[in-house]
């Protein structure tokens, strides 16, 4: 009960720290629209199927989608970013309050989900992963994007050196990902992983678009305040490390590109 209490807090907060960025995130969002275009050579060429975009955010995405395809659903867990897409996007789009570990969908009602850069926040993804199944017909297909173990090392490194809290959070490795997708309902049948090296000017501007994302949400945090000034220059130092000699801030971000099938039962 605490477990499940604890777990639903999380994601109310997940959905108010992505809320308060709907506004910044389409200017933050240069990986979302790399990650995203990247995925459209594998959408279904048919036009009569319906589509859900799994944590659809601003609906930048999902009005693309609504351009291609007869009925498409638009579901985010926050209600601020749902309300930024109604009034900003396609008016045919049916928009949708949910959670991907309860989703407010049928079962076999839906022909393929596409999912850009969320599948990292679910957790437990088990339960999503049985949620997207159960709503997929059968031969549907789940095309998606993530990011997995080894993205933001050099922030992560720089924390390290300087203490032992959480500040990035930690995402699957490739082959828990296949783990997950691999099972006696489902298949992953094209994955693709490539580093994408975002350049930022200082520490701090890499700092403000990781918030503008959202993606500063920490369940495991044990300092909850913002870092100690000391702290944060100390870990600026130690982010020089990685620096180019341009002067600019890399930071990497390891892409994980997915297409899975439901399997007939």
């Amino acid at each position: 009960m605490v477990h499940s209490e604890q777990t639903w807090l999380t994601r109310e907060s997940i959905a108010k720290t992505f809320g308060s960025a709907s506004q910044s995130y389409d200017v933050s969002a240069r990986l979302q629209r790399f990650s995203g275009k990247h995925l459209m050579p594998w959408l279904p060429k048919k036009n009569n199927l319906t589509v859900v975009d799994l944590g659809s955010g601003t609906g930048f995405f999902t009005d693309l989608l609504a351009s291609s395809y007869e009925r498409v659903i638009g579901l985010d867990i926050s209600t601020q970013m749902l309300q930024f897409a109604k009034a900003n996007r396609d008016k045919s789009i049916i928009w949708l309050e949910g959670d991907a570990h309860k989703l407010p969908l049928q079962d076999s009602s839906v022909d393929f989900i596409y999912s850009n850069l969320v599948i990292q926040w679910f957790d437990p993804l088990e339960t999503a992963i049985k949620e997207m199944l159960r709503v997929l017909k059968p031969g549907g297909l789940i095309i998606f994007t993530t990011l997995v173990d080894g993205t933001l090392y050099e922030l992560k490194s720089s924390w390290k050196q300087v203490d032992d809290d959480q500040h990035v959070i930690d995402f699957k490795t490739v082959n828990e990902l296949n783990q997950l997708f691999n099972g006696p309902n489902s298949k992953l049948i094209e994955q693709k992983c490539q580093d994408i090296v975002l350049e930022y000017q200082n520490v701090i501007h890499l700092a403000r678009e990781l918030k503008g994302l959202g993606a500063n949400h920490l369940a495991q945090k044990k300092n909850r305040g913002l870092s100690g000034k000391e702290k944060w220059f100390k870990m600026t130092e130690h982010y020089q490390d990685f620096l180019e000699p341009s002067g600019i801030y890399p930071a990497t971000y390891k892409l994980f590109s997915g297409l899975v099938v439901k399997l007939n039962s």
